[in-house]
This record gives C-alpha cells, sequence and structure tokens, in this order.
C-alpha cells in the first residue's frame, strides 16, 4: 500500500472513531487475512461501535484463539454488525468471547426483538438440563453452563438495546427483560440447587422426594421485583419457605426450613461464587426480615408476623416491589397478597414521611466525598432522587388511592400523573431525566460487564460513553448534558421529596382519608365544622366531576379539610376557598401550587378560615393565592415601587374614572398582601403600620394628580393644594379599617382668592368621591380641622395661620403635633410644616392650655365612650390603651419639644424612646406604655382582619376572641388568656398614664 493510500485509509479510521489508528491499521490487516476477506468488509460496521478499538481488538483476540466462529459472523453483514456494536460497548464482552467463542453465534439475527421471558428461562433451564425441577447434574459444571448460557441471553437483549438511535425510549422494556433474565438464571440455578442438596448430590442429605415437596419460593425485591433492572446489579431477594400442602409427605415444617435454607444457599452460590466462568451478580438477601442477622428462610407466616409487629418504615418501602420471580409461584403470589396490604398503609405509621426523607439524606451523607459528584444513581440529582420522590408520593397518597398501586417507577409516574398527585411538566421532566440516567449506567455496566454507577473522568472513556449512549455527539456535551440532567431533577426531588403535604395526607387518621363515606357528616361535625352539611355541599362542589381540577381538589381536599378545621371558621374557610377556586377556574399554576408547593395550601386555610377581611378581599383578587408560596411576594412594596405603577396606570388610562379604578385596584391589592402578611405572623404591627400608611398616602397622592388633571383649568395652575396627614395617620400609625385623618391646605398664589377657594372645595369634593370605594372603605376624615365640623373643609395657609394666631385652642395645637403632609405641593407642604411648628413646638407651652388638655382628656373619657361600652374594654378610648398612652405622650411633646429637637416626631413609639432617652419617663414607664400600646394596636387590627368589619372594643364572645387571640399567635382556646393580657397590661398602662398626665 502506497504512503498515500496508507494516510487516506487512517484518516478513514479516524472518521470512524478508530483513537489508535496506526494500531487499527495493523490489526484490520491482521483479521482480513486471518478471516479470509477484504479489508473493507472487516470495517464496513466499525463506525457504529462506540469504542471501534476495543471491538477490533476484541475480534482479533477471538480470531486468533478460534477463526471459524469470527469467519461464520462475517458471511451475516447483520451479525457482523452486531458485533461490532457489542464489543464496542462491551470490553466485557470481549472477553466473554475471547473465553467462549462458540457463542458468538448468537449474535446471528439478535438485534430484531427483545427474548421473551419464557424463552431465556426455557434456554436457561436446558442449559442446566432441568427436568421437573431438578437439574441434571449438581456439580460445578452446571453453573458455569447456566452463568454462559444467561450471558449469552443477556447479549442479544444488549444488542436491541445498542442498535436503537433513542435507547431511553425502550429502557423500560430493557430493563424489564434483564429482570426476566435474572428470574430465569434463579429458577436454573434452584433446579441445580435442588439436585445438588439431594443424597445424590455433592454433599447432599435431603431424599428427592422431599426436596421436590418442599415449597420454596424466591421474591424479587428493588429494580428485580419491578422489572427494571440493570446489566449488571445486586439482585435483591426474600427467600420463602414452607412445609408441603400434603402432610403424608413427612416433611415438617421444620425441616421444609432447613431444606429452604440449603436450597437458598446453593441457589445464591449458582449465581455469585467464584468459579472458572466469573460470578453473575450479587444476590443479595439483606432485606429479610432483620436483615443479616435474620434466618435467611422464613415460613410466610414468620415473615407476616415479623412485618405487623418489627417491620421499620424503610422495609415496607421495599416491599413496595416486591414480585415472585423463581420457585414455588403459588408460595410467591400468596406471600405477596399477604404483604401488600401492608405495604399501602405503611404511610400511616408515625413519623413514616421523616423516616424517609432521612433514609435518603443517610444514602447521600454516606458516599464518598470524592465520588459525590460523579454519581449518577446514588448522587444529588440521580437516579435514586426520583426513585424516592416517586416511591414516597406512592405510599403516602396510596394510602387511600389503589390506582397509584404500581412497582415500576415510570408506570408508577404515569399513574401519579394521571391522578394529579404530580404535574405534567415535573413527572415529563422526571421521566425523561430518569431514562437517560438509567441509559448512561446500563452503558457503563456493559463497558466491562461491572457494578459501577460512577460517570467516568478520563476523556476517551467519556467520548465511549457518549457514542454508545447516543445522548451526546461528544463527551464534553455529555458531561454537560448531565449537569443539566442532574440540577433538573435536583430541583424538582426537593420541591416534591420535601412536600410538607406529604406529612399532613400520611398523618390523617384513616376515617379522614376518604370524605365520601356515610360518616363523613358526623366526621365535619366532630372535627370543627359549625354546618356540616354546608360543608359537605361545598366539598361535592369543589369534588366532583372529571377535569383534572376536580382530581387534583379530591386528593387535596381530605388534610385541606383537617387544616380548615384547625382555623378559627373553617365553615366560612371552606366557602371563601371555593369561590377563589371557582374565580380562578383551571388556571394551571393554583394547581400545581397546592399540590406542588412547600406550604402553600396550609397557608391558604390559615387566612381564610382566620381571616373573612382576607376572605373578602381574596375572593376580588384570587390571583393573590400565588404570594402564599414564598414569603418575599407578601412584604409590603415599597412607596417608590407604588407610586412608580400608580403614575403608569394613570399615563395608561386617558379618564379619570378608569384610572381611579385601576388606583383602587393597587390599593385593594396591597392592603391584602399586607393582611395576608399579618395573619401569617410574616409582618409585625410595625410593618403593617408603615404599609398601610403607604398605601394610604400613594392612593391619595394618585388620586390627587387625577382630580387636579380634571379640576384645575391651565390657566388656574398656579394654584398650590396639599393633604395634610394627622391623627394615627399623620402617626403612620395606620391599622386595618383606620381611618385617614387629613386636613387640607391651598395657596392662592396669582389666582383669585375667591376662585382659589372654589377650586379647592371642588378638589377636596374630588378626592373625597374618587377615592371612595366600596369593597375597602377609605375615609378621609377631616374632623380634626380647625373649628371641626363647622369649619371649613379646606383653608389657605393665610387662614391656617391666622386661626392658630388667634382662635386656635390647645387640643388643636395637640392635633397638629402629628400634622405631617403627604400629598400636593411640595413648597406648600414645607410651609404649612413651619407655620405648624410655631404652634405645636411652643418654647413656653401655655400652663391653661396644658389644664385644659386634661380636662378634655378626662370629658372624652366620659362622653366619647359608645353608651354601654366597657372602659376596660375599649381598646382606642379605654383605661389604659390607646389614647392613654397617646394623650401622654403629645402632653409631653407640647411641654418639652421645643427644647428637645428629637421630641419633634409624629410617632408614639418613637416619641416614648426620646422620652426615656432623656431621662422625662422611666424606663419601667415607658416600657408598660408601649406594651398597652402595641397590644391594643395589635387587637384593633385583629378584631377588623378577624371579622372583616371595623370594631375598638375588645369582644366578649369567646368564639370571637379565640379568633383574634389566634392571629395573634396565641394557642387555640385562648380566649380567656388574651383577655387577661389586655386587661393587666391596660391596668399597668393606666396607673402609668394617671401618675405622669395628671400628677
Amino acid at each position: 500500500m502506497s504512503s498515500s493510500d496508507r494516510s487516506t485509509g487512517l484518516t478513514s479510521l479516524a472518521r470512524s472513531g478508530f483513537d489508535d489508528l496506526s494500531g487499527a491499521d495493523v490489526l484490520l490487516d491482521e483479521l482480513a487475512e486471518a478471516l479470509g476477506v477484504a479489508r473493507e468488509v472487516v470495517v464496513a460496521p466499525s463506525g457504529e461501535a462506540a469504542d471501534p478499538d476495543a471491538a477490533l481488538r476484541a475480534l482479533v483476540r477471538v480470531a486468533r484463539r478460534a477463526p471459524e466462529p469470527v469467519r461464520a459472523l462475517i458471511e451475516d453483514a447483520e451479525a457482523w454488525e452486531n458485533a461490532w456494536l457489542l464489543l464496542g460497548a462491551s470490553m466485557g464482552y470481549g472477553e466473554f468471547y475471547s473465553r467462549h467463542p462458540d457463542q458468538l453465534g448468537a449474535l446471528a439475527g439478535a438485534g430484531r426483538e427483545l427474548p421473551s421471558a419464557a424463552t431465556m428461562t426455557a434456554t436457561l433451564l436446558a442449559a442446566v438440563g432441568a427436568d421437573e425441577g431438578f437439574a441434571s447434574s449438581g456439580d460445578e459444571s452446571a453453573w458455569v453452563r447456566l452463568r454462559v448460557a444467561y450471558r449469552t441471553q443477556v447479549a442479544l437483549i444488549a444488542v436491541h438495546d445498542l442498535r436503537q438511535r433513542q435507547p431511553e425510549i425502550i429502557l423500560h422494556a430493557v430493563a424489564a427483560a434483564l429482570a426476566d433474565a435474572a428470574g430465569a438464571a434463579l429458577e436454573a440455578s434452584l433446579a441445580v440447587a435442588r439436585t445438588r442438596i439431594t443424597d445424590g448430590g455433592p454433599g447432599g442429605q435431603y431424599s428427592r422426594a422431599h426436596v421436590a415437596a418442599t415449597r420454596f419460593a424466591i421474591i424479587g425485591m428493588g429494580k428485580t421485583g419491578a422489572r427494571e433492572l440493570n446489566y449488571v446489579s445486586d439482585v435483591d431477594v426474600i427467600f420463602v419457605g414452607g412445609a408441603p400442602e400434603d402432610p403424608d409427605v413427612g416433611v415438617s415444617e421444620g425441616r421444609a426450613i432447613d431444606i429452604g435454607t440449603r436450597l437458598a444457599v446453593q441457589t445464591m452460590r449458582g449465581i455469585s461464587e467464584v468459579e472458572v466462568e466469573p460470578p453473575l451478580w450479587e444476590v443479595d438477601a439483606n432485606l429479610r426480615p432483620e436483615g443479616k442477622q435474620g434466618a435467611l428462610v422464613r415460613t410466610l407466616h414468620s415473615h407476616v408476623s415479623y412485618y405487623e409487629r418489627w417491620a421499620k418504615s424503610w422495609e415496607f418501602q421495599a416491599l413496595l416491589k416486591a414480585r415472585p420471580i423463581a420457585g414455588d409461584r403459588g408460595l410467591g403470589d400468596d406471600y405477596v397478597a399477604a404483604v401488600r396490604p401492608m405495604v399501602w398503609t405503611s404511610a400511616a405509621r408515625e413519623n413514616f414521611v421523616d423516616s424517609v426523607q432521612r433514609m435518603r439524606e443517610r444514602v447521600t451523607d454516606n458516599i464518598p466525598a470524592d465520588e459525590v459528584a460523579n454519581q449518577i444513581k446514588l448522587g444529588p440529582g440521580g437516579i435514586r432522587d426520583v426513585e424516592f420522590t416517586v416511591q414516597l408520593l406512592q405510599l403516602v397518597h396510596g394510602l387511600s388511592d389503589p390506582s397509584i398501586h404500581q412497582a415500576g417507577t415510570l408506570v408508577a409516574l404515569d399513574a401519579l400523573v394521571a391522578e394529579g398527585y404530580i404535574g405534567r411538566t415535573d413527572a415529563a421532566a422526571f421521566a425523561t431525566n430518569y431514562r437517560m440516567l438509567r441509559v448512561l449506567e446500563h452503558r457503563l455496566q456493559l463497558r466491562r460487564l461491572s457494578r459501577t454507577h460512577l460517570m467516568p473522568t478520563d476523556r476517551t472513556e467519556l467520548r465511549v460513553l457518549a457514542r454508545s449512549s447516543r445522548l451526546s455527539d461528544t463527551g464534553t456535551a455529555l458531561v454537560r448534558r448531565w449537569e443539566s440532567i442532574k440540577r433538573e431533577v435536583r430541583d424538582i426531588h426537593v420541591r416534591l421529596f420535601y412536600r410538607p403535604l406529604l406529612s399532613a395526607v400520611a398523618a390523617l387518621p384513616a376515617e379522614e382519608r376518604v370524605l365520601s363515606s356515610a360518616q363523613a357528616h358526623d366526621r365535619l361535625a366532630a372535627i370543627g365544622f359549625v354546618d356540616p352539611r354546608g360543608a359537605l355541599r361545598t366539598i361535592g362542589a369543589l369534588t366532583s366531576g372529571l377535569s383534572r381540577k376536580a382530581t387534583i381538589q379530591r386528593h387535596l381536599m381530605p388534610i385541606m379539610i383537617r387544616w380548615f378545621a384547625d382555623g378559627v371558621d373553617p365553615d366560612y374557610g371552606l366557602l371563601a376557598f371555593r369561590r377563589v377556586s371557582e374565580r380562578l377556574g383551571d388556571t394551571p399554576w393554583f394547581l400545581r401550587m397546592l399540590r406542588d408547593s412547600t406550604g402553600a395550601a396550609e397557608r391558604l386555610t390559615k387566612v381564610l378560615s382566620g381571616s373573612r377581611y382576607v376572605g373578602e378581599l381574596m375572593e376580588w383578587i384570587p390571583e393573590s393565592a400565588a404570594w402564599l408560596d414564598r414569603d418575599d411576594q407578601l412584604q409590603p412594596r415599597s412607596g417608590v415601587a407604588l407610586q412608580e405603577e400608580a403614575r403608569a396606570i394613570q399615563e395608561r388610562h386617558s379618564t379619570i374614572d378608569d384610572a381611579m379604578r385601576a388606583v383602587r385596584a393597587l390599593r385593594r391589592r396591597e392592603v391584602l398582601r399586607t393582611a395576608i402578611g399579618g395573619v401569617l405572623g410574616i409582618l409585625s404591627i410595625d410593618q403593617i403600620a408603615e404599609a398601610l400608611t403607604t398605601i394610604t398616602e400613594t392612593t391619595i397622592q394618585a388620586t390627587l394628580r387625577a382630580v387636579r388633571r380634571e379640576v384645575v383649568p391651565a390657566e388656574d395652575d398656579g394654584l398650590d393644594f396639599a393633604v395634610i396627614a394627622v391623627g394615627r395617620f399623620g402617626g403612620a400609625e395606620l391599622g386595618f379599617g383606620s381611618d385617614a385623618d387629613v386636613l387640607y391646605v391651598f395657596r392662592a398664589n396669582d389666582v383669585p382668592v375667591h376662585r382659589a377657594g372654589a377650586l379647592a372645595a371642588r378638589l377636596v369634593a374630588g378626592l373625597r368621591e374618587h377615592s371612595e370605594d366600596f369593597r375597602l372603605p377609605l375615609d378621609l376624615d377631616a374632623d380634626l380641622r380647625p373649628e371641626g365640623r363647622k369649619g371649613p373643609l379646606a383653608r389657605s395657609l393665610e387662614a391656617y395661620e391666622t386661626y392658630y394666631a388667634r382662635w386656635s385652642l390647645s387640643w388643636e395645637a395637640q392635633a397638629l403635633l402629628r400634622a405631617r403632609g403627604i400629598a400636593g405641593s411640595v413648597s406648600l407642604i414645607a410651609a404649612f410644616t413651619e407655620m405648624a411648628d410655631a404652634v405645636r413646638y411652643r418654647p413656653s407651652p401655655d400652663p391653661n392650655g396644658l389644664r385644659e388638655i386634661k380636662r378634655i382628656k378626662a370629658r372624652v373619657e366620659n362622653e366619647r365612650l359608645p353608651q354601654g361600652a366597657d372602659p376596660a374594654r375599649h381598646l382606642k378610648l379605654g383605661r389604659g390603651s390607646l389614647s392613654d398612652v397617646e394623650w401622654l405622650v403629645q402632653l409631653m411633646q407640647l411641654q418639652h419639644a421645643a427644647a428637645i429637637p428629637d421630641l419633634r416626631t409624629p410617632s408614639t413609639l418613637g416619641a416614648l424612646e426620646v422620652l426615656e432617652r432623656e431621662g422625662l419617663l422611666p424606663g419601667l414607664a415607658v416600657a408598660r406604655l408601649r406594651e398597652a400600646w402595641v397590644l391594643a394596636s395589635r387587637l384593633r387590627s385583629a378584631n377588623t382582619l378577624l371579622s372583616g368589619t371595623t370594631s375598638d372594643v375588645l369582644p366578649t364572645d369567646r368564639g370571637r376572641l379565640d379568633g383574634i387571640a389566634r392571629l395573634l399567635e396565641y394557642p387555640p382556646h385562648s380566649a380567656t388568656a388574651v383577655e387577661e393580657d389586655y386587661l393587666a397590661v391596660t391596668r399597668r398602662s393606666r396607673r402609668v398614664f394617671e401618675k405622669y398626665f395628671y400628677g
């Protein structure tokens, strides 16, 4: 061959995937000459081989020893291609055919379909000369024949597998065939074992009749039982023995167990013991009762007794895949029938879900540190993540749903999707990635016919794996794809495996898992529903039908009912859930969130059964349910963000009605966000007050902009107008249901005074009209203005100055302490603030004015309390409550704020801190005042959240009081505790107030 021809030949070899070009060139010449065919014929199928160098070396090695089988193979183009495929993927089979060249002939015709279980069983039994359950001989040669026949059958499976362009599609069929091959091998090994232990066998001591009559079954566990086995994997088994059904045979139960134990030992030896032909795989019987310490063979009754009394949760998880695979099928079927009910009730055991989760974590923790990143099976994002997730979902939901009682992972996954326990998207990703991971595992094990689950790091091995799996073109691309698969699998696993819903469902009492029984009415009444008949109607409306929504809600409803029952008002909560659910329809995210989120379903039941205020708003804003999945979604939005949104709204809408409709929707949404955060305890009373104040400010600012655009013509644009917050609004201390106390001020500038006053009045009227919201009222209360209700709603800045200079009373200076501009002209707000400072922070407060404030406070206590109200229970005006704390703080501000600039704050709590720091109030007094103010504020908001209506009175109704207590995070049935706490706190506060206010 010329140098140019040789160069062209080497280039062709490189294109076919050869790595050692020179070595391959020499070996091809040798093989072509040995077989008497053209070199082109020899090398033709090499491009399909994952590792053509290894395939060529194996063929040359076999041909050197026995050329005839190789020569016969090359005469069949399909068989020759099969040989390149198999030997290019498996150096282990290269060694096998070197030992047994005669087995190459089986590759002719291979690959077109998978061998059936019956064919493989018949073939392996024939290899050991089995007849009526006994092998023709019991010596070691029978084991060798068995192993050779088994590997030949597995080669047929491998060829079919390797011929697929998308091997992941037929993974389930290949895995099932491998499990069937393992069952056939155990059946054949059992036949040899029977022969070995008879009195004619090597060291045998039992009669053939007694051995034949003894009942003995091999139960496949794990991947073998589920028919999803690997090429080389431990085969997990459990052995069951028993006396003959006919007592006349003369084999007692004890003797039957002795015989069964010998059969088990010999069967395992036939598969796993080192012989001339290497072992097939490890037969692992450690899943038996008591593990390695337990008896190898037990009777069925002994197994059942153990599982009923002593078994741990993981043992039932293992039994999920149990299947008879060899021996007495009748006994095997009886075993499965006996343990299966215990499997599907095991999730009801105490801490079952936690124990399964911890077991998965222990598996990961026990991986050597240097292997974690390369573990395809056990590592994060590996095969076990999929399998554990599917099994846990099955076992928990299988408590009440037989349709998901499946053994195989992929079949079970399909059932879980069909019944709504897992979303289609997650299931599809899980299934696809699981198949790919299993294909990688299969190809790794085929490579050397060894049990391994580690992704190679060697460049050549990665390239071979990429070609054999057909999942990528190069090793680098394969690693990238594998890393992507791991990330996706791990993400889904963490979301589903640690789903709080699983623990909740598993912990349900048996009688509550199905809501359609005749006792449903009584159960609902027993767990707290006041109107169980109405609850049943609501449940029926939610769960009836064949839609996916109804299916998912049927599964969720038992545990959600329990959660509703744990709430304050389960009847209302369930009804509100129905309304929200109906508004959202079949919205995919809602159903997915309820089923898959980390606690959103439970949170939803808590807020709906604990707060009518939330329930009524959520009915109008059902998409707010999405916030329950993440705490950050329940954090108040900043004032800047709300302002930007409000301005964008006004730019999008051309009419004031449209713009204000959107602004009202914004306010409802943000108040609802704050309310949910409050009910769930995510927000403190300070955060709630700040959020509600910000939302109200934004609403007023947006409304004023919209109204001004409508009311003030361009020629009067010089008019300044501002809204001043006073009272709790000015102090940024709003609660749910609080009015927004305001003052209105204008400055005419170059606009005629009478016209400026008329425009200001129209602005006020427009503000009040367009801020009205029948769903979530916003009361702009101007009663704290000069002259009270008798005075004009809006005054000019000059009129305010004149009034305060000449006519104002001490309480009006007091009211200005919390005055703060929140909307309108910035310069006017600054001017108003300067004027207010001169009134409220006078260097020498009038003693008569301070005495008048004290007289007014006493009159308020006597005259403003609603008729018949208990002063000890009024949260605003009662003894030691909000009014006492605020009036004391404001009195001291009037006395000292001129000299102490830090006291010039509208915040009650902020002023208290300064009073303590400056030594004007002792620390204990401040602590008692703060405690009373905070508790009264929380109770006021909780009262509104619970009922959806505003009330300033601590209720006497025990049920309502308990509901308020629950919102304040007291334990259930704490009506008396919260009442006693409030009365005690306000008594202490009142004593402080009387000492420092009147003293």
